[in-house]
């Protein structure tokens, strides 16, 4: 008998044992169905969640951060050469004074815009104020922006809660502010609030809008005006700025890129990692117990399928000695049982796979109202769905290879004898 033709038989053979057996049969399509689609829906789901918590805390925090770090001593204005003895010891040493601040940006920005990974620069001048509404005051952060490149970073017109965010352009005493510290001073859109610096500086500004993050840091200390504005409050020149924020084509080579800015940029150059280490850390977390969810639920289905070829072996051994005792070796063997284990993997691999985004479809139209979100956030992913699918045959592969081999190695003579 040809190769060819016993292929063709063994492929019948295994054919002919899964329709024998149709509510095995179907019971391994639904573990593997399960099995997939499950894998799938965590997978989607944990990306979402992964997904929505960098959306909101990249509200506030760039991918790069430029800005003129702090100096870490500024005590000792007189400096000992070694081996001089002359100087000993400085009583109620003071820090002297330094730069503050990133002065002629122009030249830097330039630089973050001919970098070809980075997509959006967007200037601030950020200056520790005090908000006050009559007898209230309240200290905060005056943040002066260019509205439309830091919406362009931060989508902050996105969280806009009343008023009008693209008004600060034309309004020099325009301000938004954070829901928390309008509620914190009784303030509300179209009210008067009185903004001092630290150096006594004073300026009155009309609220022209209101944001709500859902971050209490950002919303209860915050507020925006022009750019020119908070320069004009520090007396400061238009090439003046205390951070770059900027984001790039892939966030997650921020650290990367950070460490080849530093060599032309003279100031700290952060990346969100370092800045925020813990999101990463989470982020890496729930995508490891997304793995480990999904990659348990396949390997209980492989079981489920080993145990009902199993079962099938054990059923068809006398069948299988016959086929031993008519010319059939043990390759042939292994071939029907895998041939029907591939089979039962790819009926329900491809049913997985639809049931699978039906329930994420299902899960992402579920309303969920908490802070920004209106559903619950899920991700399509096409590279989520070819690894279930492998990982899927793999798995029943597997869980028919062991089987077939013990079924390989009948002995057709001990069989048919009893």
């Amino acid at each position: 008998m040809s190769k060819q033709l016993l292929s063709i038989t063994n492929v019948k053979i295994a054919f002919a044992h899964i329709s024998s057996r149709i509510k095995q049969t179907i019971v391994a399509v639904l573990s593997v169905t399960f099995g997939i689609s499950m894998y799938i829906f965590m997978n989607g789901f944990m990306s979402g969640v992964n997904q929505t918590q960098s959306d909101l805390a990249f509200s506030t925090l760039a991918n790069i951060r430029i800005y003129h770090d702090l100096p870490e001593d500024r005590t000792n204005i007189l400096q000992r050469t070694e081996g001089e003895e002359v100087i000993t010891h400085i009583r109620n040493a003071k820090v002297i004074q330094y730069t503050e601040g990133i002065k002629n940006a122009e030249k830097y920005i330039h630089i973050l815009n001919q970098t070809p990974q980075v997509e959006v620069v967007a200037p601030e001048v950020n200056i520790n104020v005090f908000f006050r509404n009559g007898s209230l005051k309240i200290n905060g952060i005056l943040n002066g922006i260019d509205p439309e490149q830091e919406d362009a970073v931060f989508h902050t017109a996105d969280y806009l809660y009343s008023g009008s965010w693209n008004e600060i352009k034309h309004r020099s005493d325009g301000i938004v502010l954070g829901k928390g510290l309008a509620r914190k001073l009784s303030l509300n859109l179209n009210d008067k609030v009185i903004v001092s610096t630290a150096e006594g500086v004073t300026k009155h500004f009309t609220i022209i809008g209101i944001t709500e993050t859902t971050l209490a840091s950002v919303d209860n200390t915050q507020a925006y005006v022009r750019i020119s504005t908070a320069r004009q409050m520090l007396s400061e020149n238009m090439s003046y700025v205390t951070d770059l924020q900027a984001n790039i084509s892939d966030y997650n080579q921020a650290a990367v890129l950070a460490q080849q800015l530093n060599r032309s940029i003279p100031y700290k150059v952060e990346s969100w990692q370092e800045a925020n280490g813990q999101l990463m850390a989470a982020n890496t977390l729930r995508n490891i117990i997304a793995v480990a969810v999904s990659l348990t639920i396949l390997l209980v289905a492989g079981f489920g399928i080993y145990n009902i070829m199993n079962m099938t072996v054990n059923e068809k051994i006398r069948e299988i000695a016959i086929l031993k005792a008519m010319g059939f070796d043990g390759k042939d063997i292994v071939q029907i049982f895998l041939t029907q284990s591939v089979i039962i993997g790819i009926i329900g691999g491809l049913i997985g796979l639809l049931l699978g985004y039906g329930i994420s479809v299902l899960v992402d139209h579920v309303p969920f109202k908490i802070a920004t979100l209106e559903n619950l956030p899920m991700t399509y992913y096409s590279m989520d769905y070819v690894l279930a699918f492998f990982f899927g045959l793999i798995t029943t592969f597997i869980a028919g290879y062991l089987p077939s081999k013990k079924a390989s190695k009948v002995d057709p003579v001990d069989i048919i004898r009893g």
